[in-house]
């Protein structure tokens, strides 16, 4: 007999987040950019990359 597992992924719940926080979360997070990376695409400062990163962790119970 033979069992499949099955996988199935996990999907955060980003609707605490603003736009803004949310576009970067998932950047960085997610997609594997850099935070001085993603700032030089978006042309934001890394400063502000950073900080909505930061924000967008503690808003979902990450911390720093």
């Amino acid at each position: 007999m033979k069992y499949q597992s099955s996988l199935f992924e996990y999907e955060e719940d980003l609707s605490p987040l603003s736009d803004a926080q949310q576009e970067v979360y998932e950047a960085v997070e997610q997609d594997g950019f850099g935070v001085r990376e993603y700032a030089r695409k978006t042309g934001r400062s890394p400063g502000t990359v950073g900080n909505l990163l930061r924000r967008a962790r503690r808003r979902l119970g990450g911390g720093q």
